[in-house]
């Protein structure tokens, strides 16, 4: 089996102690696994493009300096080794390079350093009552976020999509043309769309979804790390999920989630799909198709009943 790696030009930006706070990359490519580890070097003036003279040097104000690097992954399969390889990985993401879990992203997290995200750029959490007085020398100072990941937009833009709050789909996500996410709509790394849908609620890490499916307003689609017995969710195509529902389990094709109901993996279901009903746990009709997920307004029990086509009509 064909093991990849990647590889890239970019320019990192790090503070004078040495702490890498993001690198952004340009064109990076995914190539068949050449023996050896992951690395990073600098560059010197003459690898560079002329038009990237003016993207680097000091930046006294912020206390960091822009640097020109190369950074090679060996094998994607293995874990990150540092942030200038963790900062490829999104990247390669976001620019649908690799689609999500098909890459190693294990503690990704915790080897990228916290960062004050500014309308100036990064910026290091210490001392940065005093960067910011600097900063206003230059107007007003705008902090988006403080996080280890930023968003999206600030490195890379994919086409054919629509999104409404830059803040709301952060570097790592997969965004596949034709998706729209909402001001509402949050999609996370390692997470996204698989062709033309709209986001109005959560897609969170570990999440894909399938073409021509709706994310409802301020419906919840968990992830492994917030309790779905560590298994990643996938919806399928054609699936909608009610406004402020939420769901645990994989879904098939044309399955719809009733609006306001969550389904866990524990969830007890009335499987109205056969005909000798039964109560089963939500998890055992993970991934089947043509479900309809409701709540019964009598007598309030969860129901699985067939369902047809679900006809989304996308914008």
């Amino acid at each position: 089996m064909t093991k990849y790696g990647a590889s890239a030009r970019g320019i990192a930006t790090i503070t004078e102690d040495g702490t890498v706070l993001d690198t952004w990359f340009a064109d990076p490519v995914a190539q068949e696994s050449q023996s050896g580890g992951s690395y990073t070097h600098k560059l010197t003036p003459d690898d560079l493009n002329s038009s990237w003279e003016d993207l680097i040097g000091l930046d006294s104000v912020r206390e960091v300096e822009k640097v020109p690097v190369e950074t090679v992954i060996g094998d994607l399969d293995q874990p990150p080794v540092d942030t200038y390889d963790a900062y490829l990985r999104l990247h390669l993401l976001s620019h649908r390079i690799v689609k999500p879990n098909t890459i190693n992203l294990n503690n990704l997290t915790q080897i990228m350093p916290k960062v004050v995200w500014t309308n100036y750029g990064a910026c290091p959490i210490n001392n940065f009552e005093k960067i910011r007085m600097k900063l206003r020398i230059r107007g007003p100072v705008i902090i988006h976020s403080i996080d280890h990941i930023p968003q999206m937009l600030d490195f890379v833009m994919p086409s054919g999509v629509r999104i409404a709050d830059p803040a709301g789909v952060r570097l790592g996500a997969y965004l596949a043309e034709g998706t729209t996410v909402t001001a509402s709509g949050f999609v996370d790394y390692n997470a996204g769309t698989l062709g033309v849908s709209s986001v109005e609620g959560r897609i969170s890490q570990g999440v894909t979804v399938g073409d021509n499916s709706d994310i409802g307003g301020g419906a919840s689609v968990m992830g492994p790390h917030a309790g779905a017995e560590g298994v990643p969710v996938k919806i399928g195509e054609r699936c909608l999920l009610g406004a402020n529902s939420g769901l645990g389990i994989p879904l098939g094709n044309d399955c719809v989630v009733e609006a306001g109901l969550y389904i866990t993996p524990g969830t007890k279901i009335l499987n109205l799909l056969n005909d000798e009903p039964s109560t089963i746990h939500a998890v055992e009709l993970g991934g089947r198709d043509n479900i309809l997920f409701r709540r019964n307004s009598i007598t309030g029990a969860v129901e699985a009943v067939p369902y047809g086509k679900v006809d989304n009509k996308l914008n």
